[in-house]
């Protein structure tokens, strides 16, 4: 399917932005009219009516009681939406809201009875456009649905709009994306995380009640903590991938953002399981993640890693120094280890998911579903289409990993990255081995400002450094949220052996009832 754009036709960005969010102006038209204008949300602003701040599992239980009907549900988010997104802008499109209020309808007899999702903007919807926040594919309408897609519609979902993200999700800020920046909910001035960081501040913002992120290298984590809400990366292989524009292919992993851990488990529930179409799909039956949530942990062995807690500010070692309380009150037994390879894991993850992303982004050429800039030849079409649409950070990332490809340097780079990473899997492996959960901060430091690390890529590489090793081992972690540090949310790490998803999400939900959550940015 293509779509080549000549460069004397192309309209201007801000039409482009207009299309893009065209299901934003119809939900706004519709819920003025409905709701009258309502006033210019800011944080600490609460809502009209809070049926959107529920996680999902409280709203199904009130639906299962006739309560409330699906319906009250969609219109509480789409108010949500029209009074918070301008400034939060965590939305490329969002789906006209009469569509989802026929579908609850039709819906209703089904597991999630027709409530709407959010799902980050590089996942295939034949519903809405799927844009990777890129020039590229500003106007690319998929013609199937991602395997997750199909999973929640066959469970009674609807897609609520797809969420702004760093391009390509090469990012951890957001403020990549080749249309605007997503903001914190939290501190408008602040970046909500990237590169999920659009499903994140939906989900902290109460604009959508959960959302679908993609994790490379810390890219559901990251936002999770700094927007103050639970993002899970399963088991490479545990959820598939087949629809997911690909990044860092050995590393890609489609994960969910909820309000809370019981949310977050009943949606890797609907996600997670074996496709014939994805072939690094695990084969293995399917679980019930809710099942061991409120059983206690008494007896887990929690080891805390003392590469985490180097050079922490004395807020983030009080709050980290606080969950070794709490866990030991839980009944946990904490103790300190060591992953010795921690150091190299930001250079290992940046060399193989660079050289990976080189190998993926090659079909975005001008010929194949993305635009065209120039015919006047071949080479100057390849050479224009891509200079022009990819953004710097893409442009960055596809030099480093063609360089570490070359031919004689593909064993002195990518080759010795990858014996590496090796040596960072075996951490974990033997880690396991005298612990049943690590535990560690998400994020060396709380959400920093717009512009603040634009300029300096090794600052913004940075932020991830405690996320990317899970990814590289290819294990399950998760991030709740842990209190806060210089006022905004700060979250909690939990990583699990491979497959060992039941055993954080039941840390995480025994954390989580005895810690007060991250304050909403509604009730600040």
């Amino acid at each position: 399917m293509g779509i080549n754009a000549r460069e004397g036709s192309n309209p201007s960005l801000g039409t482009r932005l207009r299309t893009l969010r065209v299901g934003f102006i119809f939900a706004s038209q519709w819920l003025a009219k409905v709701y009258g204008p309502g006033e210019a949300w800011k944080p600490g602003m609460k809502a009209q009516q809070s049926l959107n701040e529920k996680p999902v599992h409280e709203l199904l239980a009130l639906i299962e009681k006739g309560e409330i009907h699906p319906r009250d549900v969609i219109s509480d988010v789409y108010r949500a939406i029209a009074q918070r997104e301008d400034q939060i802008k965590a939305y490329i499109s969002i789906a006209p809201p009469e569509h989802l209020l026929q579908g609850c309808e039709r819906l209703r007899d089904r597991p999630l009875r027709g409530l709407p999702i959010a799902v980050k903007d590089n996942i295939s919807t034949v519903d809405l456009k799927t844009t990777c926040a890129s020039k590229f594919l500003e106007n690319f309408q998929p013609i199937f649905d991602a395997t997750v897609i199909e999973r929640l519609k066959d469970a009674g979902a609807q897609i609520l709009g797809k969420t702004n993200l760093d391009e390509f999700a090469m990012g951890s800020s957001t403020e990549n994306s080749a249309f605007f920046p997503t903001r914190n909910p939290h501190d408008l001035e602040r970046v909500p995380g990237g590169s999920s960081g659009g499903s994140a501040a939906a989900v902290a913002a109460h604009e959508a009640l959960w959302a679908l992120g993609s994790d490379t290298g810390g890219s559901i984590r990251q936002p999770a903590s700094f927007c103050g809400i639970v993002g899970l990366k399963p088991t490479y292989g545990l959820v598939s991938r087949y629809g997911l524009v690909a990044f860092a292919s050995s590393l890609d992993q489609i994960g969910p953002m909820t309000k809370d851990v019981r949310d977050c488990a009943l949606l890797l529930n609907f996600i997670a399981g074996r496709d014939r179409r994805d072939s690094t799909s695990l084969e293995r039956p399917c679980d019930d993640y809710t099942r061991d949530l409120g059983q206690d942990i008494k007896g887990f062995r929690v080891g805390v890693p003392k590469e985490y807690i180097v050079d922490l500010s004395s807020q983030a070692r009080a709050c980290v120094e606080a969950w070794v309380k709490i866990f030991h009150e839980l009944g946990a037994e904490v103790r300190e280890i060591s992953l010795p390879h921690t150091e190299y894991a930001i250079p290992t993850y940046y060399l193989i998911s660079s050289s990976e992303a080189s190998a993926n982004l090659a079909r975005f050429d001008g010929v194949r579903y993305t635009k065209r800039i120039s015919d006047l030849s071949v080479e100057a079409m390849f050479a224009e289409s891509r200079a022009r649409c990819f953004g710097p950070e893409v442009k960055r990332r596809i030099m480093i990993g063609t360089y570490a490809l070359r031919a004689g340097y593909y064993e002195a780079w990518y080759g010795k990255a990858q014996r590496v990473r090796t040596l960072i899997r075996q951490d974990f492996e033997r880690a396991f081995q005298t612990v049943d959960i690590i535990i560690s901060p998400t994020s060396p430091t709380p959400a920093f400002k717009l512009g603040e690390r634009m300029k300096d890529p090794l600052a913004m590489y940075l932020s991830d450094i405690f996320t990317v090793p899970a990814s590289l081992a290819g294990i399950p972690a998760i991030s709740i949220p842990g209190g806060k540090v210089e006022g905004l949310p700060f979250g909690l790490q939990i990583i699990g052996d491979k497959l060992q998803e039941a055993k954080i999400l039941r840390a995480a939900y025994a954390f989580e009832q005895s810690h007060a959550p991250a304050v909403s940015p509604t009730e600040q």
